[in-house]
């Protein structure tokens, strides 16, 4: 994987529009929080300045530890309150002299599949943020806002790091990844408002069960599939995604995934069935539309060149791969 510092970033990897100076602004905003763990070892993670001497960051971070601290560069600023919510795996730190300004928040709603974003955080407790970009996979409506699924990778010491769009707007908190596996989730921006609101302050050290943490039937769905659609385990994503549809009947995710499951098992015409339900309940959902015109091929000409100019529009990184595998 290769990262770069982002001044370089900006002039070789962005696709699409950006503005600079707000990602710059983004980059300046990440901190590194840490602390000292029951057995003695030191964690760290990633934060994100989000209010005037108040830093976001994961919970997951901070276990064990009595007393963290945030640091930047060669300062370190005490901790002196912290706010919780560990089922979102959020925690909102307050300290004093803070020199980083607040980072703007986008919406998580506004965000559409193939949208570059950016990560940055402080992977391997790298000294300086280090940032990567990405395209959004996905995005899974979850207590008011979207968890989101996109290629922007992280390692050990991101977690808590932030999100942002090309705007430079933070969009999510850089939170977890199956083991082993290349998918990369972040948790939404409407979850760190939330926490902004609460009143009341918690202590050290922060306890309690992540929701990616949960009992893998207990998962939400869309969390149940992520491994065993890494290991190509069909049947399994089979059989997650059928309760998916039956239980979320009108998610455009869910039978998106069941017809793509259909589609690895050699079942054509249940994808076909699937993607076309998919379309149904968002027809902006360029996913299904992609799988939908590799089914149809040559043989319907007219429906594949209404996809094809519908992909254009809304996913043009798609479109230009399907252009691409047609003219093989």
């Amino acid at each position: 994987m290769k990262y770069l510092i982002i001044p370089i970033l900006f002039f070789t990897n962005l696709i699409y529009a950006y503005d600079q100076a707000a990602l710059m602004h983004a980059f300046n905003s990440v901190v590194m929080v840490r602390g000292y763990q029951d057995n003695g070892s030191l964690g760290y993670g990633s934060g994100v300045v989000v209010g005037e001497n108040q830093v976001i960051t994961n919970c997951h971070v901070l276990r064990g530890s009595k007393k963290p601290w945030i640091s930047q560069g060669d300062s370190t600023f005490a901790i002196v309150s912290v706010k919780s919510n560990p089922w979102h795996d959020l925690c909102l730190l307050e300290t004093h002299n803070l020199p980083g300004k607040p980072v703007p928040f986008g919406i998580t709603a506004d965000l559409t599949k193939g949208q570059e974003v950016v990560g940055i955080g402080h992977s391997n407790g790298a000294p300086v943020p280090l940032t990567i970009g990405g395209l959004i996979i996905s995005t899974y409506p979850n207590d008011d806002g979207n968890l989101i699924l996109s290629s922007a990778k992280f390692r050990l010491g991101a977690s808590g790091s932030g999100l942002f769009n090309m705007n430079g707007e933070l969009v999510g908190i850089n939170t977890f990844k199956p083991t082993g596996y290349g998918s990369y989730y972040a948790v939404p921006v409407e979850w760190v408002k939330t926490l902004l609101g609460k009143d009341e302050y918690d202590e050290f050290p922060i306890e309690g069960k992540a929701l990616w943490e949960e009992d893998e039937d207990k998962k939400p769905f869309y969390l149940q599939i992520a491994i065993p659609k890494a290991k190509e385990e069909w049947n399994k994503v089979l059989s997650v995604t059928k309760k998916w549809v039956t239980n979320e009947p009108n998610s455009t995710e869910a039978w998106f995934e069941f017809g793509y499951a259909n589609l690895m098992s050699g079942n054509d015409s249940e994808a076909k069935k699937a993607f076309q339900k998919s379309l149904e309940y968002d027809e902006n959902n360029s996913d299904p539309i992609f799988e939908l015109i590799k089914l149809s091929g040559n043989n319907e000409t007219d429906i594949v060149n209404q996809y094809v100019d519908k992909l254009s529009q809304i996913n043009p990184g798609k479109a230009e791969e399907i252009k691409t595998l047609f003219k093989k």
